[in-house]
């Protein structure tokens, strides 16, 4: 895969896609449904920000941190630009979030978007490495990315094993299709040990006496 991208050209045609009505939010949806109400959550590569905006509109204190400022310019635009970061993967880390006025620990993080594919395998250990140390206990680390290139499951099993965080689910698209070996794209969900606080109130469950 090349990883030659012209980021102006790309900025252009999301947002064109945005304005256009195209659906760029199945990825919020995704993590919508298996975080907790008002969660803290970062987007490693946000783009333009859409995954950022719907999980605002959801309720949970959402951030996105990207190193290309022709997307970020695009998400000023369309969303609110405070919700946004200037921020390679490399340089992620708890003190460099909290320089930037954003949380220090998060319930989810999200990588979509095909970010892992340009990473080198270092660099996706590294970030595996501290999306742990940035999630709470119990919380979900979920990647999309297209399956056979760099970076795809194979890059990131290993790089969860040395950052101990057990793959707990993995799908072949964002409406939970079944993976196999041949799927073209895949979407991963690993988590932190522990049990995560998840508030009160039934949450969907209103289980029957017996």
């Amino acid at each position: 895969m090349s990883q030659t991208v012209d980021y102006d050209a790309y900025a252009s045609k999301m947002r064109r896609l945005a304005l256009a009505g195209t659906d760029l939010e199945v990825d919020a949806r995704f993590l919508d449904m298996l975080a907790p109400r008002g969660s803290r959550i970062l987007d490693i590569g946000c783009g333009i920000g859409s995954a950022v905006n719907a999980l605002r509109q959801r309720g949970h204190e959402a951030y996105g941190v990207d190193p290309t400022n022709a997307v970020l310019d695009v998400a000023g635009e369309l969303f609110e630009e405070s919700w946004y970061r200037t921020l390679p993967v490399e340089e992620i880390s708890s003190p460099v979030l909290l320089s930037e006025r954003l949380p220090a620990q998060y319930e989810a993080i999200l990588m979509s978007g095909n970010v892992p594919a340009f990473l080198a395998k270092d660099a996706l250990r590294d970030a595996f490495l501290e999306v742990s140390r940035l999630l709470v206990a119990g919380g979900l680390f979920v990647v999309g990315t297209t399956s056979g290139v760099r970076g795809g499951p194979h890059d990131q099993d290993s790089a969860a094993a040395s950052a101990n965080l057990p793959l707990i689910h993995r799908f072949s698209d964002w409406h939970l299709g079944p993976f196999t070996t041949g799927s073209s794209w895949s979407v991963s969900v690993f988590a932190k040990p522990g049990v995560m606080e998840t508030g009160t109130g039934p949450n969907g469950i209103f289980t029957l006496n017996g």
